[in-house]
């Protein structure tokens, strides 16, 4: 289990790096694309599940979404009810920690559009979750014993 919980917590802390990767590259596309010449407005905005944007890397966006949206609360609640089960110290807090930055991200980044500011929360919070990861990540880390320490006799 701990083992399980190790490996849970990395993947969200990768994922995170992931998420950042995607949007970066959905917009660096966006902006290349309009340079190029077309218009990015609210027809676009509108017609986007129907007629999906073709620049280069608009899948950032997509993955962002869909990733944010499913997989991050999934790995979450795994995350979660390994806690419970695992023997390691803090476990249940670095996992509720997670779990509770799942939301916070989740709700900022629905409703950013309409208040931009919550893109400021949504942003820092991917380093709040990120921290989290790997804090509990690293908790789960085997127990190494030291190197030259002998061990106590009683007489």
């Amino acid at each position: 289990m701990r083992k399980t919980y190790r490996i849970v917590a990395d993947i969200i802390a990768i994922d995170v790096v992931i998420q950042a990767m995607a949007m970066v590259f959905a917009i660096a596309g966006l902006f290349k694309w309009i340079d190029d010449g077309a218009t990015l407005d609210k027809s676009v905005i509108e017609s986007w599940e129907d007629d999906p944007p073709t620049w280069t890397g608009s899948i950032g966006h997509f993955i962002h979404v869909m990733n944010g949206t499913f997989l991050f609360p999934l790995l979450g609640l795994i995350l979660l009810i390994v806690s419970f089960f695992v023997a390691v110290d803090g476990a249940v807090k670095w996992a509720a920690i997670i779990a509770v930055s799942i939301v916070v991200q989740i709700l900022a980044g629905q409703f950013a559009g309409d208040s931009p500011y919550l893109g400021l929360v949504h942003g820092l919070n991917a380093f709040i979750l990120f921290g989290a990861a790997l804090m509990a990540a690293r908790s789960a880390r085997p127990v190494k014993p030291d190197v030259g320490a002998t061990p106590s006799t009683v007489p």
